[in-house]
C-alpha cells in the first residue's frame, strides 16, 4: 500500500502510560478490557484533537507499535445507577504505550457548502504545526483518562520492539464508525454505520483499509446530514466549527 502519493500526509507520535481501546464485547458486565493495538477510530480521535474542521475528512494510513504490548488491570469505582454507592469493576489498560502515525486528509465531499474553504496548503500547515505543539485540545487514547502525547517525528524512524515480528494476525476487530456527513458508498448514506475488519501487523506495522473498504458493517440507525450555512440559520455555528469568520474564508 503506498501512501506516498498524499501531498497532504501528516506523521506523527503518540505516546502515553496507558491506553484503553475498548472492546464493545466486554463492556457488557460494567467492566472494559482493551484491543491490544489502537483502532482506526482512536487515531483518528487523536488528529481531531489535534487539528480538525469539517471542511475535511482525516484517513489514518498506517500505524507503528513502537512499545512492547503490555497490559496491566486497575480497579475502578462506578456509580451504581439506580441506587447509592459504588460498584468496583475491573479495566484493563495497555501500558506504557507509543506509536507512530502516518495520515493525510481529503475533502469532505458532503459538505458543498464548505466549498470555500478547501484550501490544501492552510489546512496542512496549519495541521502540521499543531502537531508541533501538541495539538489543539487534549490527546487522549481511547478513553478521557488516557492522557498522551504528541511530538512530530519520521514514520519508520527509530526501533521498534516488532521490527522482525513477520505477520501476525488480530482476527475480527472494530475499526470505527461512519457517520452520514462522512460517507461515501451509497449505502452508508443518511446512516450511522458501525465498521469491522481484520487487521495484520507486519514487522509492526499496521496499513488500514478505508473505511469504505470495510464490508463487515452494519447501519445502526438512520442519521441526516446537519447542514451548515446562512440559509439553515446555523451562522454561528459555523464559525465555530472552521474557527474564524466566514467572510475571510477564501
Amino acid at each position: 500500500m503506498d501512501h506516498n502519493k498524499y501531498r497532504n500526509t501528516v506523521e506523527f507520535a503518540v505516546y502515553g502510560h496507558y491506553a484503553l481501546f475498548s472492546d464493545v464485547l466486554t463492556r457488557a458486565g460494567g467492566e472494559k478490557s482493551t484491543y491490544p493495538i489502537p483502532t482506526y477510530e482512536a487515531l483518528k480521535g487523536v488528529l481531531h484533537s489535534i487539528y480538525w474542521k469539517p471542511t475535511i475528512i482525516w484517513v489514518i494510513d498506517s500505524v507503528r507499535i513502537m512499545n512492547t504490548i503490555r497490559t496491566i488491570r486497575k480497579g475502578i469505582r462506578l456509580i451504581k445507577y439506580g441506587s447509592r454507592g459504588n460498584n468496583l469493576a475491573y479495566y484493563t489498560y495497555l501500558e506504557n504505550v507509543k506509536y507512530q502515525v502516518k495520515a493525510h486528509f481529503e475533502w469532505n465531499m458532503n459538505r458543498p457548502e464548505l466549498e470555500c474553504d478547501r484550501n490544501e496548503h492552510k489546512h496542512h500547515n496549519i495541521a502540521k504545526r499543531m502537531i508541533e505543539r501538541g495539538g489543539r485540545r487534549d490527546i487522549f487514547l481511547g478513553t478521557r483518562e488516557c492522557y498522551a502525547y504528541v511530538d512530530s517525528c519520521t514514520f519508520k524512524e527509530g526501533k521498534s520492539a516488532y521490527d522482525d515480528c513477520g505477520t501476525i494476525a488480530y482476527g475480527l476487530m472494530y475499526h470505527g464508525i461512519t457517520y452520514a456527513d462522512e460517507a461515501i458508498n451509497s449505502e452508508d448514506k443518511d446512516s450511522l454505520t458501525v465498521r469491522l475488519w481484520k487487521p495484520e501487523m507486519k514487522n509492526g506495522i499496521i496499513d488500514f483499509i478505508r473505511p469504505e473498504e470495510c464490508y463487515i458493517k452494519r447501519q445502526i440507525r438512520k442519521m441526516p446530514i446537519k447542514p451548515f450555512g446562512h440559509q439553515h440559520n446555523n451562522f454561528n455555528g459555523l464559525s465555530e466549527f472552521i474557527g474564524g469568520d466566514i467572510d475571510e474564508l477564501g
